[in-house]
């Protein structure tokens, strides 16, 4: 009994030290953007001359670069082919990898090619590019008799970001995804007569997309000559109400003109008797 307890307790410590073991300056965060070149440098280059160096990636650490002791020559390995001709490491086994993906985000362990020292851990995350976000109105379609405009302000297939309203320079509303999202959305609701300044913002940790909003571009309200509270069957018949008094009008001025002259035609015949 007491000699599992103490290969358990060897075992529980020896993962705990593989997880906090780890020397902070070994640790290193890289972010960039999708399409940019990056470099992973190594800062430890005396070990070049006793033992060489090799680079690994991901959950399954497969290699992808090393270098020989033996000839100082740079091998791009690239087992899984994810990395072919995007790589590249120089004598001082630095690494640097062109045209970055969002599948290159992961982890890079540089090590000594005897495995026997862990020189360097880099976490990457790749971000995509982020689209500039579309503001619509959802009663843009035709005037508003209201004094509310509700808007949304929308992206679509993004990930890792927020989404958020902003109003002047101050953060009025948002929303976060992590996962890939087909569209993400965000409402906002305010006053046709509102002179405010606002503004829809995306963004990831290291880049940012601004849409300004102008209210006047985007909620329409009704013109004096068109009451919308009405709708469209009425306004309709509004007009046509309104064409119908105008030839009535009309008629009755055509009749008005008509009696007075058959008037004068009869006093002057009238006149002629006599």
């Amino acid at each position: 009994m007491k000699k599992m307890f103490d290969v358990t307790f060897c075992l529980c410590f020896w993962s705990l030290f593989g997880v906090f073991g780890v020397e902070t300056d070994v640790l290193e965060s890289v972010s960039v953007t999708e399409g940019d070149s990056v470099t992973l440098k190594n800062n430890d280059t005396e070990i070049l001359r006793d033992d060489g160096i090799m680079w690994t990636f991901g959950p399954k650490q497969i290699l992808i670069a090393h270098i020989k002791r033996e000839a100082k020559n740079v091998i791009n390995d690239a087992a899984d082919g994810r990395f072919r001709g995007r790589i590249q490491l120089d004598q001082t086994g630095s690494l640097t990898i062109t045209d970055t993906r969002t599948t290159d985000s992961g982890q890079y362990n540089v090590t000594t090619k005897s495995k026997e020292t862990l020189l360097k851990i880099f976490t990457m995350t790749v971000y995509a590019h982020l689209p500039v976000p579309v503001i619509i109105s959802r009663n843009s379609s035709q005037c508003s008799s209201s004094s509310i405009c509700v808007l949304v302000c929308s992206v679509v297939n993004v990930t890792q970001v927020t989404l958020s309203w902003y109003k002047g320079n101050r953060l009025f509303s948002s929303v976060s995804v992590s996962d890939l999202s087909s569209t993400v959305s965000l409402h906002l609701e305010l006053e046709y007569q509102e002179n405010n300044i606002y503004s829809c913002v995306i963004n990831n940790p290291i880049i940012n997309q601004t849409k300004h909003l102008n209210i006047t571009e985007v909620c329409q309200t009704c013109s004096e000559d068109y009451t919308c509270g009405y709708g469209f069957t009425e306004a309709v018949i509004r007009l046509v109400v309104s064409g119908l008094v105008g030839v009535a009008a009309v008629a009755v001025l055509v009749y008005d003109v008509r009696s007075k002259s058959v008037g004068q035609e009869r006093r002057e015949q009238t006149t002629s008797l006599k």
